[in-house]
């Protein structure tokens, strides 16, 4: 056999030399076998690499923890665009899936990855991903444990959707769920409203103004665990992701059949989101985020939950927003700024499409 510089020659059969497609994802990437292969080392591992997924198996084999319960989610990712201020789609795939954990009461440990490639995004692009993948998990502690990759033609997925699972446990005598509100509580909120969906917008060049707004998305296990530090007894905890703060405490309130009563001068939002807001029309009580998580806790924890929220960064500006009364049952309202109270319902539509 002898080979030239872009063909090989086998018994008098000149064969040319395959193509390697190390700047753009091919089809081939998604063919199941050398190139799949090679993607997956080259690409993939240096980002994610772990013991328990450099095996290489068709599933991942942990040991389970002896005492508590196990947590599950998954989630699907599709923004545009993959990168805007604060965030991308990747740091957006883990946070997600963390903060879904951890809003359960659990410690999350373990995340699977399923990532659909658009035929002809550039390599680099797919390796910024995973490195904010990467930091992503360092800084949420866990491990991507397994994974799975497809090719979409050219135009079929938009560059790149991320499908994330996770698995976390939650410690013997934590009880947390929507329905667990009870009159008497307090609402607490972790932070200002709406930056996430902001800031993707502004991304997109929609904007005819520049807003100076960058996306909250990150793990929220950290700031969860010292708050239950200082309540054991948290009766509720949400990320207001996808119909923002407003949303969210519909759905408790039609979960636990209680009133939740919010105060609006109460409801941090920075400048640039009310300008931003203001200037479309939008309420950021309903718009987006993906770093903030609403607790409903007993009274008397009230102060000490805040206390120990605003000691993490991500709690610093920790507000009591408003309380769970008994009537009327299934509803949000708001104290408004200028005294009067409106009802709060569920957004009816979408004001951002593809921005979770």
């Amino acid at each position: 056999m002898r080979e030239e510089k872009d063909q090989v020659t086998i018994h008098g059969l000149i064969c040319p030399r395959p193509l390697a497609h190390d700047d753009i994802v091919v089809l081939g990437h998604g063919s199941g076998g050398k190139m799949t292969q090679d993607l997956i080392t080259r690409t993939f591992y240096p980002s994610l690499e772990n013991p328990t997924l450099l095996r290489g198996d068709d599933a991942a084999i942990v040991e389970l923890p002896k005492s508590g319960r196990l947590a599950i989610s998954t989630d699907a990712h599709i923004v545009a665009p993959l990168f805007y201020p604060g965030g991308d789609i990747g740091r957006l795939a883990v946070a997600g899936t963390v903060n879904d954990l951890a809003v359960m009461g659990a410690k999350p440990l373990w995340l699977t990855a399923s990532f659909i490639l658009e035929e002809g995004l550039p390599i680099f692009i797919l390796e910024k991903v995973l490195e904010s993948m990467k930091a992503a998990t360092h800084e949420a502690g866990v491990i991507i444990i397994a994974g799975d990759t497809k090719v979409a033609e050219r135009g079929k997925a938009d560059g790149i959707f991320i499908t994330t699972s996770g698995v976390g446990v939650i410690p013997a005598g934590r009880d947390v769920g929507g329905a667990k509100a009870e009159p008497g509580d307090s609402v607490l909120l972790s932070g200002p409203v709406g930056e996430h969906g902001i800031a993707v917008l502004a991304a997109r060049g929609e904007l005819e103004f520049e807003a100076d707004v960058a996306s909250d998305v990150a793990p929220l296990n950290g700031l969860i665990e010292i708050m239950f530090k200082a309540c054991p007894s948290i009766h509720v905890l949400r990320d207001p992701t996808r119909g923002g703060v407003a949303t969210t405490l519909n759905e408790i309130a039609r979960q636990s059949n209680v009133s939740i009563q919010v105060n609006e001068i109460n409801i941090p939002v920075t400048p640039p989101v009310m300008a931003a807001c203001e200037m479309l029309g939008f309420d950021p009580f309903y718009v987006a985020n993906e770093g903030k998580v609403v607790a409903i806790v007993p009274a008397e924890y009230t102060e000490a939950v805040l206390e120990s929220m605003r000691a993490h960064p991500l709690g610093e500006h920790a507000v009591r927003i408003g309380s769970v009364t008994d009537e009327p049952a299934g509803r949000v309202l708001m104290k408004t700024t200028i005294g009067g109270t409106r009802v709060v319902d569920v957004l009816a539509g979408e004001m951002l499409p593809r921005i979770c």
